[in-house]
């Protein structure tokens, strides 16, 4: 989906996954220091998004996704995996219940093979499944904004800010009055700020929640039966996951970010030493500088200085290992 927004003036286009909203409008730094004060908005309207209604729609996304969503009060946002029957996460949804309806929005381009996956599920019970990505476009609210919530709009209320499942139709009158934008470049620099791991950026074919500290916001460990359950209790009463996350200080004196995929090693070992790791995503922020997030081996020192292909970089745990 191609945001109109992208008409706005300096709207720099995004590329890769987050293709058809804005990178940034100009000034990537001024954009990050408007949404950690509150103020603008961030067009995701690229992101997917599914609704679940019916009258079961609620018990029966609790026996589908890894959170506690059976008693989800009307209007609380929470966060939710589908994994695979070896425990590996699929999707990624992010919930909330209007009291008739469940909406979620999910990674640009996985809502169709999201939706195969429910409808495959339905069996006898009362709910009906829908991709509403065409006429439905998700909208952030940072932290602290007073901007004004259209009414009958779904909202996600979470302590990073709002997300709003606003008519696409109205998208472009909303955003006139909603303050400045701000790109998806900045949206990412927060999100890494704050440690939040994103699927397809942090996630690869084997990852597992607990790498990801997904335990606990995404996951619940005292529900019933769910794909994917066994691995989960298996690691968290027997176990450690095989890879932690981290959040890296990078060497601000380098011209080039180290892009995701680059490969980590310990600094003291030879040029060739062993792979320990690698960038999962790397971004510019307004305060800290070069920064990233980045899976590494469980059993790398917490204290083990790294390099970043080329940059140095040191660590922050955000797993424990």
């Amino acid at each position: 989906m191609k945001s109109p927004l992208l008409s706005l003036p300096g709207a720099v286009p995004a590329e890769g996954v987050d293709e058809g909203v804005a990178a940034h409008y100009g000034d990537l730094f001024r954009e990050q220091r408007a949404l950690a004060d509150g103020t603008g908005f961030v067009d995701l309207s690229h992101r997917g998004v599914v609704t679940v209604t019916g009258e079961d729609r609620l018990s029966w996304l609790h026996l589908l996704l890894t959170q506690h969503v059976s008693d989800l009060p009307a209007g609380q946002a929470t966060e939710a995996l589908v994994l695979s029957a070896h425990g590996h996460i699929e999707h990624a949804l992010y919930l909330v219940d209007d009291g008739t309806t469940v909406w979620a929005h999910v990674e640009p381009g996985t809502q169709e093979a999201l939706l195969a996956y429910l409808e495959s599920m339905k069996f006898f019970y009362r709910v009906e499944v829908a991709d509403r990505t065409a006429d439905t476009a998700v909208v952030h609210l940072p932290a602290g904004s007073i901007a004004e919530v259209p009414e009958g709009v779904a909202v996600r209320e979470t302590p990073y800010g709002r997300d709003l499942f606003l008519p696409r139709a109205d998208l472009e009158a909303y955003a006139a009055k909603a303050g400045p934008p701000a790109g998806i470049l900045a949206h990412e620099a927060l999100r890494v700020e704050h440690h939040r791991p994103r699927l397809g950026f942090e996630t690869d074919h084997r990852t597992i929640p607990h790498e990801l500290g997904w335990i606990g916001t995404a996951v619940h460990l005292q529900k019933g039966c769910y794909r994917g359950q066994e691995t989960v209790a298996r690691v968290q009463n027997l176990g450690k996951p095989p890879r932690r996350l981290v959040f890296l200080h990078l060497d601000g004196s380098e011209v080039h970010l180290p892009t995701a995929g680059t490969e980590l090693r310990v600094a003291d070992d030879n040029p060739d030493g062993r792979k320990i790791g690698f960038i999962t995503t790397s971004v510019r922020h307004h305060e800290l500088g070069p920064v990233a997030l980045a899976l590494v081996k469980r059993n790398v020192p917490v204290d083990a200085p790294l390099l970043a292909g080329t940059t140095a970089a040191a660590q922050e745990v955000v797993v424990e290992p």
